[in-house]
């Protein structure tokens, strides 16, 4: 296979690290990659490939398979494990062609490799694919810091949980604090609640949506802890639609909001000019309660209570109950019915 000349853009240089216990093996790639433009690092064993990798953080690992002490497969399982390293494309270079050999490669985290001898040639046109979709997914991974900022900032109660494990990625300091209080976990354990509410959605979420039709919310997951509540919003899939280089979905962001009793009375006194009391009826009249029942909540007599409503009927521009218990409900997102 004929293959082209393989340069670097002007004015850029990355750096390729080459692990190879063997000096003779290394240098021919070496002069290669340096006349091309790369920036060449070199180690000669697995804990000093672990060391550059880790001091350095290159573009691109060139990594022998078999080597004295920490084989290639040790290495790279490291350096996937390694938060900071974690996002660097590993090519293996190995002389096994045994399919076994070839698969330990790929499950120990590479994402290509070649054969020996080596041609530098090849080596360099694998690498141009792998390096591209690394910078890809790191624009992504740019943007996504980026927007948890800004939640951060703004002290939205965010969370990532991975979609292939369940595992959570990241928090925003309030997030950590209501997850703690309301489920007594923390990061990386999402909480078995949560998992459970993102297995019922799965099935809707992968179906391909209907022309015409407006998105639909999934339902909300709604945990409760005596007069407070913690509702948990699925916002969005963060990452490539079609998932990483493996097919692998990305993360759910996730966002939830605290709510209590007194929180729902003022929102309803602020969207109706509603005195105190009769925030506290129309609440109760959203719960489904007759006067007499609102009325021994609020150690009131019916009559009082139906004097209340009259004036609450009044102030909304309404004529019945059902009509003033729709119009809180759409007007106050805290009394919309609680999913999960």
């Amino acid at each position: 296979m004929n293959l082209p000349a393989v340069s670097l853009p002007s004015g850029e240089s990355l750096v390729v690290l080459i692990v190879d216990d063997v000096p003779d093996n290394v240098a021919p790639l070496h002069d290669a990659l340096d006349e091309a433009g790369y920036t060449v690092l070199v180690a000669l064993d697995g804990e000093a490939a672990i060391r550059r990798a880790t001091q350095a953080l290159p573009d691109v690992v060139l990594l022998d398979a078999v080597m004295p002490g920490i084989d290639g497969f040790e290495v790279a399982r490291r350096l996937k494990a390694g938060p900071a390293t974690a996002h660097i494309p590993i090519i293996f270079m190995t002389g096994l062609t045994e399919t076994e050999h070839l698969v330990a490669a790929l499950e120990a985290g590479g994402v290509d490799y070649v054969t020996k001898p080596i041609k530098p040639r090849e080596v360099m046109a694998r690498m141009g694919v792998h390096l591209r979709a690394a910078r890809h997914v790191r624009q992504g991974a740019v943007e996504r810091s980026q927007a948890r900022n800004a939640l951060d900032a703004f002290g939205y109660a965010t969370i990532t949980v991975r979609a292939r494990d369940g595992r959570l990625m990241w928090q925003t300091p309030l997030a950590r604090d209501l997850l703690a209080r309301y489920c007594g976990t923390e990061a990386p354990t999402t909480p078995p609640a949560v998992l459970q509410w993102l297995d019922r959605l799965l099935p809707d979420l992968q179906q391909a949506p209907v022309p015409g039709q407006p998105l639909r919310e999934p339902p909300r997951l709604t945990i409760d802890q005596g007069p407070r509540c913690l509702t948990f919003r699925l916002h969005q899939c963060v990452g490539d639609e079609d998932g990483n280089e493996f097919g692998e979905p990305g993360d759910w962001l996730i966002v939830m909001q605290e709510t209590s009793d007194a929180a729902v009375l003022e929102s309803l006194a602020q969207a109706f000019a509603l005195t105190a009391r009769e925030a506290e009826v129309l609440y109760w009249v959203v719960k489904g309660k007759i006067n007499r029942d609102i009325g021994d909540i609020l150690g009131a007599s019916p009559a009082t209570v139906k004097k209340h409503l009259e004036r609450i009927h009044a102030k909304m521009g309404v004529e019945t109950r059902t009509a003033a218990a729709a119009m809180a409900i759409n007007r106050v997102p805290l009394l919309q019915p609680r999913g999960g």
